[in-house]
């Protein structure tokens, strides 16, 4: 395994524009929602894509794309605008066509291998992204996106940096596909962004922010172990058969079948169960679901599977004691939430961050089901009326969002395995990677991508103490899931 061959300084800004929108904007400032308003405590949004190098020389690709994002900005004016605060506190995003930054680096040193083969993510990774370290509320004097294209030795790395106040990820990964979509040569974008301001996030709440600014709530410059564990989708089906209780019968040699399922197929199944085996499942099944009348246990899904197997493996890596309360962090999007629903590429935040809490000795002395059921819950009760107790909870006291590990014991889950991370085309080819930068990261914090095999394969971004992160792969429930660990 090839140690990592550069530090982060060596990666060269060869240059550096501002590229404006085709068109001029007409839509009017846009207010920052109780989604956008928290976030401006946190850094700017930096995922990217990693791709082999494309036919055409630096200079077409550099043209390409600059003349691309030209072109989607006119499609998306407020990542080309600027914040604003006015005279009564309200914080808008003003579509004033300032424009986004470009840059071109030179890291030709390093290869696409490089990036992808080490086991823990190499530090080099950070540099391809710009605003390394700049807070959302600075988008008031920078741009609110930067898109930077780094040269590997066999590559191209498109990394972006987008204001947090600004989107989140529904947002962000529809813009780049948008943006991949008129690189390619399509004329009308297939996927409009919808600009509205009128639901319950937009409020009269005032932010007051602190003079100078506000700061980020964690430390950054804390030690950091980070690696990408991949699940491929054979990994999640097993993983989720397991916490679901699923038992799956060989009987027939052709391949693993639902027990349950295979009860109700049996009349119409050219192949027939042993009379023996017909009575001991209906058997269980009148033990289980008549005699006890036990109602239908809810699925939990692959998402909540692997999460729960997460926080399991991460509770026992930092060895607390039985008492010490443990959080698990996910964001939820709420468009479809809410009622009257948002639109589904409704542009801004549209999340909210929704705790479970268990003692370290619950976590580990119930099976994974229980830790996958107590984020089930959680998950399934944040409806309408849900989201509207948080909107008003956070009127009564708003603030940023404390973003961070404050007591050692939390887990973090952004992002998501749904999102189209990988649908990103710009004219010789789909990515082989995505990766992410400094921002927003801290001891805890998981970030999910979608497989690059697809079909249901999950990355998961770990961010953890190097001592957690040591004990976490040696743990023998996780890395029994994770797909060529070495």
């Amino acid at each position: 395994m090839p140690s990592e061959p550069v530090s982060i300084a060596v990666t060269q800004i060869i240059s550096k524009s501002t590229v404006f929108p085709a068109t001029k904007s007409t839509l009017p400032d846009l207010k920052l929602s109780t989604s956008d308003l928290p976030m401006l405590s946190c850094q700017y949004i930096q995922k990217g894509n990693l791709f082999l190098r494309p036919p055409t020389g630096i200079s077409d690709l550099l043209f390409l794309l600059r003349e691309g994002l030209s072109n989607i900005l006119a499609q998306f004016p407020p990542l080309a605008g600027r914040l604003v605060t006015d005279a009564d506190g309200y914080v808008y995003i003003t579509c004033n066509d300032a424009g986004a930054q470009f840059l071109h680096a030179n890291a030709t040193h390093i290869s696409v291998n490089d990036v992808l083969s080490p086991i823990h993510v190499p530090s080099f990774v950070k540099s391809f992204f710009a605003f390394d370290g700049m807070v959302s509320y600075d988008g008031h004097f920078n741009p609110i996106l930067a898109v930077q294209v780094t040269e590997l030795h066999d590559g191209v790395f498109i990394g972006f940096s987008v204001n947090h106040a600004v989107v989140d990820g529904t947002s962000l990964w529809n813009f780049i596909n948008m943006f991949a979509e008129v690189c390619r040569g399509v004329k009308l974008i297939t996927k409009q962004p919808c600009f509205t301001r009128e639901s319950v996030l937009i409020s009269p709440a005032v932010l007051k922010v602190p003079a100078g600014g506000p700061k980020v709530t964690f430390d950054e410059h804390a030690p950091l172990a980070e690696r990408i564990f991949s699940f491929s989708r054979e990994s999640i089906l097993k993983l989720k058969d397991t916490t679901n209780n699923k038992k799956r019968l060989n009987c027939f040699g052709n391949g693993e079948i639902d027990a349950v399922e295979m009860m109700g197929k049996q009349s119409n199944d050219p192949i027939k169960l042993s009379d023996e085996k017909v009575t001991a499942l209906i058997g269980n099944w009148i033990r289980n679901a008549v005699v006890t009348r036990t109602p239908p246990a809810p699925e939990i899904s692959s998402f909540q599977s692997l999460s729960a197997l997460l926080w399991r493996a991460v509770t026992r890596a930092r060895k607390f004691p039985n008492s010490k309360t443990t959080t698990f962090r996910m964001a939820v999007n709420c468009r479809h939430r809410l009622e009257p629903k948002l639109e589904t590429l409704y542009f801004g935040n549209a999340i909210q961050s929704i705790p479970t809490y268990a003692t370290a000795g619950d976590v580990l002395s119930h099976d994974l089901r229980w830790c996958a059921e107590q984020l089930n819950k959680n998950v399934l009760s944040h409806d309408d009326k849900m989201v509207r107790r948080f909107v008003h909870n956070w009127e009564q006291d708003p603030r940023c969002f404390p973003l961070g590990n404050f007591d050692g014991a939390m887990l973090t889950m952004g992002s998501s395995p749904r999102f189209p991370m990988f649908d990103n085309d710009f004219g010789w080819g789909k990515p082989v990677a995505v990766r992410s930068g400094r921002a927003n990261k801290f001891d805890g914090k998981i970030s999910a991508f979608p497989g690059r095999e697809g079909g249901g394969s999950v990355d998961l971004e770990v961010v953890l103490s190097p001592e957690t992160m040591a004990e976490l792969e040696m743990d023998p429930e996780f890395m029994q899931y994770v797909s060529g660990h070495r």
